[in-house]
């Protein structure tokens, strides 16, 4: 028997899914892609969207039918192979018209999407030849079947160091053309953009630093307006003339050690933070208390710190009596951002052996990593972030849970050269690590 034809002749690709905090270039990064095919490229933005008819279409019975936003993206691009970017997946809604997301499992599974039916259409439709490329920034938002059809690229956020030729090369001379300017009408030396950056942006990403680098252009504009149209060069003590007072200062970082307080490392939407955590006594107080819009998650970490310290304080030095006679306050500042997620269990400890000790922690150290209540040190992600934002406050060493040490190599080489980096795998080890020697203790 001669064998059946394919209805069929289809490729299996797969879908890429950049993921990372905003202004690292995602969707940038997508509009290269479709330059270096020679294929057009079409942007289909999922945020707030809650209608699936937006991405299947209406069927022609109702009045003002229309095709989904696939389709129009097609017809949009005049060819079957264009590549489209899906913006924000971690953003699409649901309500009573049903889940958008749902239908996005059909579109993008390369096994299916050879025959997309298109309710307007009412026609299979072939999207196989189509790239589709996602973006995100937390991909704890994605569902997981359809995270499960992608294949994901984490893009981290910037050094310092990267974000110089990337502000230099691209972003000033783009805002310079914005404002109006002739190309040398602005001059930033090296020592000013570091300015520019350290102070006026604390972000993973760089589109800040084009925001303040705009608003610097168009002071200059003015200034040509008025009639002063020789270049200047600004240097840094201009910096502020032109931007305004600084927006974070360099001395985040404690200065004075102190008995109970902490430095942990964060990550979070928009990369890494450094995050302080303390903890004080409450003399005849009782139980635990814990404040800074903790989520659930920290807050089991509190307790776990907690117990961990009380059942096992004798062999660390810790009289086991100051729990029952006193009430214990944790405190994570700044009060109104809400904070979750299991990497400050090493912090709280620490921050609660170091008030009841009574010695301070290393002003020049933080660390980051999950506990059990067998006092062991568990993996947490982000390395890269968080590093990068010890290093922004100028914090010299960083207590990583051992596990993570094969995180290292993500971390620029610049930063790694000028930081130590202390691997544990027990909290034991932590608390050598973190607390001040005391002179003859």
């Amino acid at each position: 028997h001669t064998p059946l034809p394919t209805p069929h002749s289809y490729t299996v690709g797969t879908v890429i899914c950049f993921a990372g905090p905003p202004g690292v270039g995602k969707t940038s990064l997508g509009q290269s892609i479709a330059r270096a095919l020679g294929r057009p490229f079409e942007r289909v933005s999922l945020g707030g969207m809650r209608d699936e008819a937006e991405l299947r279409g209406h069927r022609r019975t109702y009045i003002g039918a229309m095709p989904g936003r696939i389709v129009q993206a097609l017809h949009r691009a005049a060819v079957k192979n264009p590549v489209i970017m899906l913006d924000e997946l971690d953003k699409v809604g649901m309500d009573y018209r049903g889940d958008p997301a749902s239908v996005l499992l059909e579109i993008l599974d390369p096994q299916q999407n050879h025959s997309f039916r298109d309710l307007y259409l009412d026609l299979n439709f072939d999207l196989s030849q189509v790239i589709f490329i996602g973006t995100a920034n937390d991909l704890s938002r994605v569902p997981p079947p359809l995270l499960d059809r992608l294949e994901i690229l984490e893009l981290s956020g910037y050094s310092e160091q990267e974000k110089l030729p990337i502000a230099q090369k691209y972003l000033l001379p783009r805002q310079i053309e914005k404002a109006g300017l002739p190309e040398d009408a602005v001059q930033l030396p090296e020592e000013t953009l570091r300015n520019a950056i350290a102070f006026y942006t604390r972000e993973a990403g760089v589109r800040k630093l084009e925001q303040q680098l705009g608003a610097l252009c168009r002071k200059v504009a003015v200034r040509y307006a008025n009639g002063e149209t020789e270049p200047i060069v600004i240097d840094s003590e201009q910096l502020e003339a032109f931007l305004g007072p600084k927006r974070f200062l360099p001395d985040e970082m404690r200065k004075a050690p102190k008995p109970g307080v902490a430095t942990g490392l964060a990550w979070t939407l928009a990369g890494g933070e450094v995050l302080f955590v303390e903890a004080v006594l409450l003399p005849e107080g009782k139980d635990l208390t814990i404040t800074g819009q903790l989520g659930d998650v920290m807050q089991e970490s509190a307790r776990i710190a907690r117990s961990y310290l009380w059942s096992n304080g004798s062999y660390l030095g810790i009289d086991v009596k100051s729990f029952k006679d006193n009430g214990l306050h944790i405190h994570v500042p700044a009060g109104a951002i809400p904070k979750d997620g299991p990497s400050a269990g090493v912090t709280m400890v620490t921050a609660i052996a170091s008030l009841l000790i009574k010695q301070s922690v290393r002003t020049d150290t933080a660390m980051t990593g999950e506990i059990n209540l067998s006092g062991e040190v568990l993996p947490i992600g982000g390395v890269r972030e968080k590093v990068l934002a010890a290093h922004r406050v100028g914090i010299k060493r960083v207590l990583l849970p051992k596990q993570n040490g094969k995180d290292l190599v993500d971390v620029p080489e610049d930063v790694r050269e000028l930081m130590e980096f202390i691997l544990c795998d027990r909290i034991e080890q932590v608390l050598d690590n973190a607390l001040v020697k005391e002179a003859g203790g």
